[in-house]
Order: C-alpha cells, then structure tokens, then sequence
C-alpha cells in the first residue's frame, strides 16, 4: 500500500509517498480503507523537527493521526462495527501513519450522513484537540470564551462546540475571516495589537477562558482573562514562562491514556459527541483545500503558511 512518510527532519520537501506492508487491526481495533485523511499543524511540527522534545520519532516516520474510510478488518473484542462500515476517528499516538491506502483505528464512530469524506477525514484530531481544551477549561452555558485562532482547523471546530454548548464565543482572525466566523456562531474580531480593547468593548464583564489556537499572544491573553488558569493554548512553546498550560496528548496506549511530561489524556469520548452534533446539523468541518498524497509537501506549505480556512485532507 501507499504511506506518507519521511526520513529526516526537514521542510516539506523531505516527505515522501512509500510502498509498505500494509498493517493489520489488532485487539480492540479496526482497519479501514481510506477514502479521506487529514493534515494538522502538529504534523508539520513533527515533520520540521519543532516538537522532537515533545514527540520523540522513529525514521522513518508515517504521518497521519485522523481519517474516515471503510471497515475491512476488526479485530478480537470490538463490537458494534463491522465489515463495509463507513467510519471516522483517529490512530493511536503511538502507531499514526493515517496518511496511507489502509490505516487501523485506536478510536472511531459513525461517518454522519451529513459529512462528506473530506469533512469526516479530517474530523477526528480536530473535535478532539476542541473538546479536550474546552473540557479542561470547564466551558459551560453562559460562559463567555476568547478562542485565539478561530479561523483554523482546530479553531472552526471549537467555536461550533462551545457555541453547541450554551457558550457566548469572540473569535479572532483576520477580517477576510470574520462573515465566515459568524456563520459559525462566533462573534469575530481582528488579532494583533488593541486586542484587549477590542475583546473589552466586546464584553465589558469581561471573558472566562481563553482558547489558543495561535500561539505568539499570550501576555495579551493573559491580559484579557486575567489568569493563566483561565488560559490553554495548543500552539505556544513559551506556555510555562507564563504559568499556561499547553495542551497536548503525547503517544499513549490504545485506551487513551496520553503519557509524556505534560501531556493530557486524549478525548475519545469527543467522536460520539461530533456525530450527535452533525447528524442535529449543529458541527461542520470546514476545509480548506484537498491533495493527493503525491501533493503532500504543497499540502504541508499551506499548512506552515497559516492562511488555511479550516482543515487540509488528503483524498485518497
């Protein structure tokens, strides 16, 4: 079968289609064949050689952590699923390598009806990642959330949860984004210097979390909300200069359970949620370009650019 990989670190250039074995689904997993997978900022860090402290590879390394595709094999003890089922979900931290013709599942639901296979391919990492944060942040009815980034993969995603969840959402983006944003729910304002005073005229009470998809703002941040208990981020490497948690699931074993020096447990529970959302018509997954593998280091390149309106997903 064909794999995404690469053998060094490096720019978008060292990534390279493979012929491999394909792999086989073990206990308490499933194999699909893959209609859709997706690409995510973390992946690129990976593959530049930024987050080797964070998450250590092996060369050479398959990329990949969410897709949707077919049933063709499940392994002992899952039940519930079967053979020529369509589904989406996410790979083990461990095990990835989504990115190929096959790909077995640590984690999976339904594909809703509602989601084309570009949508649910690219679904898995980004309801998690959402639902992982916002439940760390307690985010509830009647809160109000500042979600830094909220153009993005990650951030598209968050905003329709939190909103989903009873929460007043401001999101940030350039102002090409914003009619985009409020088609999601969110009430949009520009980043950059002024924020404070912008989020301020916005909610004079003031915010009660901060979600950042960003990274690079975080004394602004921390101005607006306060306290860094109030503040996560998914994109800044200074996150402790600052007292901020920075949340991410480090490879961990196939319950969930994410190990490593900070990491959080991933939020299986995050799957099932997004398809009771879809099939109400209350998330969508926005995506922001389709490759073919053999485009991945293009993919990559606008991935790295940050000018991507939602998710970027290999068709297969």
């Amino acid at each position: 079968m064909r794999a995404l990989e690469f053998s060094e670190y490096g720019p978008p250039s060292v990534l390279r289609v493979a012929e491999v074995e394909a792999p086989h689904a073990g206990p308490g997993e499933i194999r699909i064949a893959v209609k859709a997978s997706g690409v995510s900022a973390g992946e690129t860090g990976i593959r530049s050689g930024r987050f080797r402290e964070l998450v250590p590879v092996t060369f050479p390394y398959r990329t990949g952590f969410d897709a949707a595709g077919v049933v063709d094999e499940v392994g002992d003890g899952v039940d519930g699923v079967g053979l020529g089922d369509e589904v989406f979900g996410f790979a083990s931290m461990t095990g990835r390598a989504a990115n190929a013709d096959f790909v077995v599942l640590a984690a999976w639901a339904p594909k809703p009806a509602a989601w084309s296979w570009e949508e649910a391919g690219g679904a898995g990492g980004n309801v998690e990642t959402s639902t992982r944060v916002l439940d760390r942040l307690g985010i509830r009815a009647g809160h109000t959330v500042l979600i830094q980034g909220a153009a993005g993969g990650v951030g598209t995603v968050a905003v329709q949860d939190a909103v989903a969840r009873g929460a007043r959402v401001i999101g940030t983006a350039s102002e090409r984004n914003h009619a985009f944003l409020k088609s999601l729910g969110a009430e949009p304002t520009t980043y950059g210097p002024g924020l404070e005073d912008r989020v301020r005229e916005l909610a004079p009470g003031g915010v009660d979390a901060v979600f950042d998809c960003a990274g690079g703002a975080l004394e602004q941040l921390l101005a607006i909300a306060g306290s860094p208990e109030r503040v996560v981020t998914i994109a800044d490497f200074t996150a402790a200069q600052y007292g901020v948690h920075m949340s991410h699931s480090a490879p961990g074993d196939e319950t969930g359970e994410a190990v490593g020096a900070g990491a959080d447990t991933l939020a299986v529970h995050a799957l099932a949620a997004a398809v009771e959302l879809a099939d109400q018509g209350r998330l969508r997954i926005p995506v922001a370009a389709t490759f073919p593998l053999t485009e991945a280091a293009a993919a990559h390149e606008l991935s790295e650019s940050r000018h991507a309106r939602g998710k970027i997903v290999f068709l297969h």
